[in-house]
């Protein structure tokens, strides 16, 4: 038996697949989510949905059979389609006096320092009064080209999961778990019941998108399960056509594969890693080491910079090969650094004026990482 003793507060992200059909809304998978979500809660859990199926309502609305790829026609979608998924959830969880709450999301309101504590402080209120919150990305003003977009709802619903503290995010979906292959074309293909860190072998086993309308996969919701680790956040991927599978994975019963969480980084820690980098800053060995000390990056260990950003920006920091170090929040803009880059303090005096800062970043505003997924 799983012990999920310690879960109070359970993140569900639902499949466009799930609640999406030839006809358009599945009422029936729709009726028995709502369902075993008012039986969580009244088991005493917390719950949060994060819904896909908005682009796939709307396009269904138009008439549109094939893949949304072109950016306007996918807003489209996502506006028609979005009111037509919430009108379904606020009628099925009526039947049970549960109260749901719509919260359109960017990239953008979870990188903003200030706008993620409110989000959060919102975000607890609903719950506190028993309400259903449930999280869609933003598809009508959200556009990945500039950087406003999460890119899929696995990957937004562990976000959300990390920063309103939930223990357990369930990834519903159209396959019992994680198999070594692909289980609809490879017959040796085996479910793993347990992962306890997401490696590279674990990713191999990963596929891609699985309907017209979606644009998660199997890869996606292991890197979902990775930034919910770095929360001490567990995750189950499961089939949502299976009979009870919330209240049984909630039981402890072998549901799905059940992913570990990992070691847990501060709220800090991880604002700076799920924030979306605005640049990069290219660092010698030498800064390397000393970093890796806990010490700050001073200007002398500079050699490059790329992309534009301001001061209090999350930016990446990588070696002189290329590779990820982790990632910092800036205290100079691109501009200044370029000057700055590769100069002792001494030379700065005569750049920068005598009270200068003498450092680019300090220790608490970094977090290694080797992850360039992250």
């Amino acid at each position: 038996m799983r012990d999920f003793s310690a879960v109070r507060r359970i993140v569900i992200k639902v499949g466009t697949n799930l609640i999406v059909n030839e006809n358009g809304i599945d009422d029936e998978r729709i009726n028995d989510i709502c369902r075993q979500v008012a039986e969580l809660k009244n088991m005493g859990y917390q719950v949060l949905l994060v819904s896909s199926g908005a682009v796939g309502l709307g396009a269904r609305e138009l008439g549109h059979k094939n893949k949304v790829v072109h950016i306007p026609m996918r807003q489209a979608c996502a506006s028609i389609g979005q009111p037509i998924l919430m009108y379904h959830y606020r009628e099925t969880f009526r039947k049970h006096s549960i109260i749901v709450s719509q919260v359109l999301l960017t990239r953008n309101d979870v990188n903003n320092r200030k706008t993620y504590n409110n989000l959060r402080s919102s975000v607890s209120t609903l719950l506190s009064m028993g309400v259903v919150p449930i999280f869609n990305e933003n598809d009508v003003v959200s556009i990945d080209e500039v950087g406003t977009a999460f890119g899929d709802n696995d990957r937004m619903s562990a976000i959300v999961a990390s920063k309103i503290d939930a223990q357990l995010l369930v990834l519903l979906t159209d396959i019992d778990g994680l198999y070594t292959g692909n289980p609809k074309t490879d017959s040796d293909a085996v479910m793993i019941d347990e992962v306890d860190g997401i490696t590279d072998e674990i990713f191999s086993f990963a596929k891609g998108a699985g309907s017209p309308f979606s644009t998660g996969g199997m890869k996606t919701k292991l890197m979902a399960a990775k930034i919910a680790a770095m929360a001490d956040c567990a995750t189950v991927i499961a089939s949502g056509y299976k009979e009870n599978t919330l209240v049984s994975i909630l039981k402890g019963e072998k549901t799905g594969t059940y992913i570990h969480p990992g070691t847990r980084l501060s709220q800090r820690q991880r604002w700076i890693i799920n924030n979306t980098h605005r640049g990069a800053i290219i660092i010698d060995s030498g800064a390397i080491d000393a970093l890796r000390r806990h010490r700050s990056l001073l200007p002398s260990g500079i050699v490059g910079v790329s992309g534009v950003f301001e001061s209090g920006d999350v930016v990446q920091v990588l070696g002189e090969d290329g590779q990820l170090f982790g990632k910092a929040v800036t205290g100079f803009d691109s501009t200044t650094i370029a000057v700055m880059m590769g100069k002792r303090n001494d030379e700065l005096d005569g750049i920068l004026g005598a009270d200068h800062k003498d450092c680019v970043f300090r220790p608490e505003d970094l977090v290694v990482s080797d992850d360039s997924t992250l």
